[in-house]
């Protein structure tokens, strides 16, 4: 990808931090506007599979394609519990976080458990030496060549698209998160939060085999759980796997400057905007997480100095998926190929 697709004027070297105190204003939601928020995502999810099942049930097969809208309103219930975990879409703790539990047994994400390691993404996103808790695993050029082949074998496979768009988001959604991978260790919480998922998913579970039968389970749920994790999955790999992003060493490591660069603006047609709760604003959502989604077009609109910053288009979000190691001299997201020829002896 060609660094100039990135161009923008250059902010002052303290904008990040001034951009701080600039966004504390947005950060209020408005209850009204959340609740209305999550009554037109759930209500069409709850249609659209109800719609795939009758369809199922009258034998009608095409209407299967209902799966794809379902799969897209639960990818935006994930949005509102992304909401939840940072405290922002109803600014009432107690409130945000039910909402995101019960949320969480329709995603599949234990939420308490998925809201610790996403804060910890948060506050280290970007560091070099805080990798590897909430994060896609990314490694420097260097550090990648030390690996013996088997080691670059399987980095390699892992960020091959197939497992990255389609067997990670199925272990990930299906598999690892029933246990609390990462946070063993870390009290009781975790552990908590992951086995009450659990038993409440499979509560859910069972009484949905028994009220449509479990083919038709099958044949609904599993490929909008499916869909709308890959998407997710795509989503968070596009907001901070691209070519101008900002990786550093903790000595040199600043949260406003990392927040800023190291996010993207995944600047998405308007509909896909909507279904994906404003999420490619990812920059300003990093820079100050308490911002109610639904809020972060009046950031942009007000200061549209913001929306060059990183900005990603669609077609360039694609060319993204190559970009997958770090190189440190030229401080940018490599390719192997690329990575390769800065190797090999002139």
């Amino acid at each position: 990808m060609n660094a100039n697709a990135y161009a923008v004027e250059a902010p002052p070297e303290d904008a990040a931090g001034v951009w701080l105190k600039v966004l504390s204003k947005y950060r209020q939601p408005r209850f009204g506007r959340s609740t209305f928020e999550l009554f037109v995502t759930v209500l069409p999810f709850a249609a659209f599979w109800a719609g795939a099942y009758i369809s199922v049930f009258q034998g009608f097969w095409p209407g299967l394609v209902l799966v794809l809208p379902a799969a897209a309103f639960l990818l935006r219930l994930f949005m509102i519990q992304h909401d939840c975990g940072h405290g922002s879409f109803f600014a009432r703790r107690r409130l945000d976080n039910w909402t995101g539990r019960i949320i969480g047994v329709l995603t599949l994400t234990p939420y308490d458990y998925w809201r610790r390691a996403h804060a910890a993404h948060h506050a280290t996103a970007g560091n070099l030496d805080e990798r590897g808790v909430g994060d896609i695993t990314t490694l420097t050029v260097a550090e990648y060549h030390s690996l013996p082949w088997s080691g670059r074998l399987a980095y390699r496979l892992y960020r091959h698209p197939l497992v990255m768009f389609g067997i990670g988001p199925a272990w990930l959604f299906l598999f690892k998160q029933r246990l609390p991978f990462g946070m063993m260790g870390s009290g009781a919480l975790p552990w908590v939060s992951t086995m009450a998922t659990n038993l409440a998913i499979a509560v859910v579970t069972a009484l949905m085999i028994w009220a449509v039968g479990l083919v038709p389970f099958l044949l609904i749920h599993l490929p909008v759980v499916l869909l709308a994790g890959a998407a997710g999955v795509w989503l968070f790999y596009v907001q901070h796997q691209f070519e101008e992003t900002h990786w550093s060493k903790a000595g040199e490591w600043q949260f406003p400057e990392a927040a800023l660069h190291g996010a993207s603006h995944y600047d998405l047609p308007l509909l896909l905007r909507w279904i994906t709760g404003n999420i490619g604003v990812h920059h300003v959502h990093h820079l100050s997480s308490r911002i109610p989604y639904y809020r972060l077009p009046e950031v942009l609109r007000d200061h549209p100095e913001l929306a060059g910053i990183g900005r990603i288009t669609l077609w360039q979000s694609v060319q993204c998926v190559r970009l997958v190691l770090w190189d440190e001299k030229s401080g940018k997201l490599v390719s192997f190929r690329d990575a390769a020829k800065a190797v090999m002896p002139a």
